[in-house]
């Protein structure tokens, strides 16, 4: 299926389960565009899109332990497997911890194609997924954590390589807090440290700011007096403030500078307290050019689903293929008007796209174009 783009639509055609959450075994088929599933509180919806927000690289959509996942009485591990078609023809990319019960993100193997990958990350060669969650609903009144981990899914989702960046900086800043905790002197030791954590720093604060750039130009968009207001975006950031006025080898040596001379100040913390890791995501309502912690509940919403919307168009520009979408009870918290332009929007991008919802009735208007699915204590019927 093309979209009108010219971007081929990403699709999972079959997805397995074994040992997921409340499924001991499941085998589904599943259409192009969007998939509706429906059921009582608990039936299994929402892991259904944990499971297929595995085949990306991370913790999933509930940033759940591997321990949590697996299924209270099996084998002790769990297993996803799907089978993919898109621009690149056919995959199967299969993952989990079968055989590995508990342990940490490390242990969760990943298979494409019959062959083991070297890392989650290659994953993101053959589809990008994009959720959103009643979770997500707090981004914006919440701690700067979630919106920085908010922020990095949506570069990770154009740039793969974010995410090996983000790790090799947090290894090298864990390894300095530990010298920081020991008191230890050895300049040469922190020096490499703190070259490794310059080098990433500044690539993970330029990514950052690419992405908003780009997604700046997304919302834009966004019809003026729509249902999904544009929203203003901005960095907050000592490394994000300065990348785009700074060569990055010269931000680099600052932020090296930086790191050496506060080592008293980061010993008498406890940790490191300069760097991306404490930077945030600043959006605003731009229509009422309020702080989006400032807007109703409401709005709130319709400013992140605008936001989701458009990084999903920016992904599918820079992948080449629609991404996948994720939508845990999205429509029951839309009105008639929102969902209906919800659905506008979203078939105008042509992808595959899973939403859940305990009232079949919200769906009523993709009625002859969904998938409609019932999901009920662990099985999964067409409706």
């Amino acid at each position: 299926m093309s979209s009108s783009g010219g971007r081929e639509q990403t699709r999972v055609e079959r997805l397995k389960l074994t040992d997921f959450r409340n499924y001991a075994s499941l085998s589904l088929a599943l259409r192009p565009g969007p998939v509706v599933l429906a059921g009582e509180n608990g039936a299994g919806k929402t892991n259904l899109l944990e499971a297929i927000s595995f085949l990306s690289p991370g913790r999933g959509l509930r940033r759940a332990t591997l321990a949590e996942i697996a299924r209270q009485g099996g084998s002790g591990g769990f297993a996803v497997h799907a089978e993919l078609a898109g621009p690149f023809g056919e995959c199967e990319i299969g993952t989990g911890t079968a055989g590995q019960p508990g342990g940490d993100e490390a242990a969760r193997k990943v298979r494409i194609n019959g062959a083991n990958a070297r890392s989650a990350d290659e994953m993101l060669d053959w589809m990008r997924i994009i959720w959103l969650t009643p979770a997500m609903d707090a981004l914006f009144t919440g701690p700067a954590a979630d919106r920085r981990r908010f922020l990095d899914r949506m570069v990770l989702a154009i740039d793969p390589a974010h995410g090996r960046r983000a790790l090799d900086f947090e290894k090298a800043m864990r390894a300095r807090n530990r010298l920081l905790a020991e008191s230890s002197s050895d300049d040469r030791w922190f020096s490499a440290i703190e070259t490794q954590m310059a080098e990433t720093g500044v690539a993970i604060a330029a990514a950052r700011a690419e992405l908003v750039r780009l997604l700046a130009g997304m919302v834009a968009l966004l019809p003026g007096d729509g249902p999904f207001p544009r929203s203003g975006l901005a960095l907050d950031g000592t490394l994000e403030a300065r990348v785009a006025d700074m060569a990055a080898v010269d931000l680099e040596e600052e932020y090296r500078q930086a790191l050496a001379q506060g080592r008293y100040r980061d010993r008498a913390a406890g940790r490191t307290l300069e760097g991306p890791h404490r930077s945030d995501l600043l959006v605003r309502h731009a229509p009422k050019d309020q702080p989006a912690e400032l807007c109703s509940t409401g709005e709130q919403k319709a400013l992140l689903v605008g936001l989701v919307v458009s990084h999903a168009r920016l992904t599918g520009d820079i992948a080449g293929s629609t991404p996948i979408l994720l939508l845990d009870e999205i429509a029951a918290h839309l009105d008639a008007g929102r969902r209906a332009a919800l659905f506008a929007i979203l078939d105008a991008l042509d992808c595959q796209y899973f939403m859940t919802g305990t009232e079949p009735a919200l769906f009523d208007s993709l009625a002859g174009r969904a998938q409609f699915l019932t999901v009920s204590g662990g099985t999964v019927r067409e409706a």
